[in-house]
C-alpha cells in the first residue's frame, strides 16, 4: 500500500494542486496587499471601489485560471501524456485569439490601467484629447463624456492619448475687483471681510478669502485682486455667489462702481 502512494504518478499530482493553490494564495494576497498601498483617489466612492474590486477579481480569475492550465499540463506530463503538441496548440489558439480580438483587448488593459491609477472616476470633469465634460460612464472598453451642452463623446479607452482632470483636486478662483479711486483701500478691505464671512457659509469654499492687493490702477479707478479656493468645479456659482455678496454690501454703503463690476471673471 505504501508503495503504491509512494509512486510518482500518486504523489506528484497533488504535489503540484497543492503547490498549485499555494501559489494562487499568494499572488492573491500581494495583490490585495498592493491595491491596498494604493493612494486613494481624493472623491472614491462606492461606485469607485466597486469598479476596482470588479477589476482585481478579474484579474485572479485570469490568474487561477493560468496556474489551473500549467497544473493540468505537469500532471498529464507525470501520466506520460505528450505537452508539447498541446502547449504548441494554445499558443496558436491564443495567437490567433489575441489578434483578432487586439483592439477589444487594448480597450481593455487601457480601461483597468485607467481605474487603477485613478485618472478619474465616474462623476469627474474631465478634458479628454480636447473634448470637456463629465464622465457619466467608465467601462473597461470604452469612456462616455457628456458636455455641458448636451453632447456625449464615447470613445475607446485606448484611444485616450491626454487627460486633464479637473475635479482631482480643489480650484484656485482669481478675480480682479474695479473700483473707483474715491473708496480707499482700507474701505474695499472692510467690505471683502463682509463678504467673506457670507462666503465661509458655502461649504464648496474651503478658506478665507486671500486678498492678493491691487493689480493695476487705470484711469480713475484700480483693480483689487483676490483668491477663494473652492471645490472643483464649484468656481462659477462662487463667482456668482461673490458678486451678489459684494453688490449687497455695496448698495448698504451706497458705495458707487465702474461698470465693469458685472464682468468680474476667473482671472489668474
Amino acid at each position: 500500500m505504501l508503495k503504491k502512494i509512494l509512486v510518482p504518478k500518486v504523489y506528484l499530482p497533488i504535489i503540484y494542486v497543492l503547490v498549485a493553490f499555494l501559489v494562487y494564495w499568494i499572488i492573491s494576497k500581494l495583490i490585495d496587499h498592493a491595491l491596498l498601498l494604493k493612494k486613494p483617489h481624493f472623491k472614491s466612492n462606492a461606485l469607485h471601489k466597486k469598479r476596482e474590486k470588479t477589476i482585481v477579481n478579474l484579474i485572479k480569475n485570469i490568474l487561477k485560471y493560468f496556474i489551473a492550465i500549467i497544473t493540468v499540463l505537469a500532471i498529464l506530463n507525470v501520466y506520460g501524456v505528450e505537452t508539447t503538441s498541446l502547449i504548441a496548440s494554445l499558443g496558436i489558439v491564443g495567437a490567433i485569439i489575441g489578434l483578432a480580438f487586439q483592439d477589444t483587448l487594448k480597450n481593455l488593459l487601457s480601461g483597468i490601467m485607467i481605474i487603477f491609477d485613478n485618472h478619474y472616476v465616474q462623476g469627474d470633469v474631465v478634458t479628454i484629447n480636447g473634448f470637456r465634460g463629465e464622465v457619466i460612464e467608465l467601462g473597461l472598453q470604452t469612456t462616455k463624456l457628456k458636455a455641458y451642452s448636451g453632447e456625449v463623446l464615447i470613445i475607446n479607452n485606448s484611444l485616450i492619448t491626454s487627460v486633464i482632470n479637473h475635479s482631482m483636486y480643489n480650484n484656485m478662483l482669481f478675480l480682479e475687483i474695479p473700483i473707483y479711486k474715491e473708496i480707499s483701500l482700507k474701505e474695499l478691505e472692510g467690505i471683502l471681510e463682509k463678504v467673506n464671512k457670507k462666503l465661509l457659509k458655502i461649504s464648496d469654499v474651503k478658506k478665507d478669502i486671500e486678498m492678493l492687493g491691487i493689480e493695476k490702477i487705470e484711469g480713475n479707478k484700480y483693480y483689487y485682486k483676490v483668491m477663494i479656493e473652492c471645490s472643483p468645479e464649484s468656481q462659477f456659482n462662487i463667482n456668482r455667489k461673490f458678486m451678489e455678496y459684494l453688490k449687497e454690501e455695496y448698495d448698504k454703503l451706497k458705495v458707487d462702481v465702474p461698470g465693469e463690476y458685472l464682468e468680474i471673471k476667473n482671472i489668474k
